[in-house]
This record gives structure tokens, sequence and C-alpha cells, in this order.
């Protein structure tokens, strides 16, 4: 029997800075994939872009891994944008 042949992606997502790239991909990077056994991903930084390698088992999983990990991104992108080093400029407002 042949083994299946693993599935694989490479996604870059642009930051602003490589310090927000690392940033996300410190975040990131703490919680493991859940199938460890199905799903192989790599984390990495170049220049301003953050870089995710995939390989999974099927590619269902390639769909799943991907989409959560792009929901992670999102939500890295967006608190970096609110609480960032730009918004140290911005005026904090008293209640």
């Amino acid at each position: 029997m042949s083994e299946t042949p693993w599935h694989t992606i490479t996604i870059r997502v642009p930051f602003a800075n490589p310090k927000h790239a690392t940033i996300a991909m410190q975040v990131i990077d703490v919680d493991p994939e859940l199938q460890r056994e199905a799903v192989k991903r790599t984390l990495t930084v170049e220049g301003n872009n953050l870089v995710a390698s995939f390989a999974t088992s099927t590619v269902r999983l390639a769909r799943l891994t991907t989409n959560g990990f792009l929901e992670n991104v999102d939500l890295v992108a967006r608190t970096i944008g609110e609480f960032g080093e730009d918004s140290e400029r911005k005026p904090v407002i008293s209640r």
C-alpha cells in the first residue's frame, strides 16, 4: 500500500513591519495544531511577511487549517492595529 501524498500550502501575509510580523508569528505559534499527525505547520518571518507553510494529509484538512490560520491572522492584525505602536499616539479618553 502506498503512502498518502501530503497536500502543501504556503501563505504569505504582509505586515507593516518585521516587528508586527514577528508578533503575529509568536502569538499564533503558541497554539499547536489539533491533529499533529495529519497537519504539519511551519511559521517564519521574511522581512515584513509572516510565512505559513502547511502540509496536510487531506484536502479538507488543508481548507480547515488555512481557514483557522487566516482567522487568527485577522484577529492579530486587528489587535495590532488597535493597540500597536500607532495607538500610542492616540489620545486616551477617560470616562
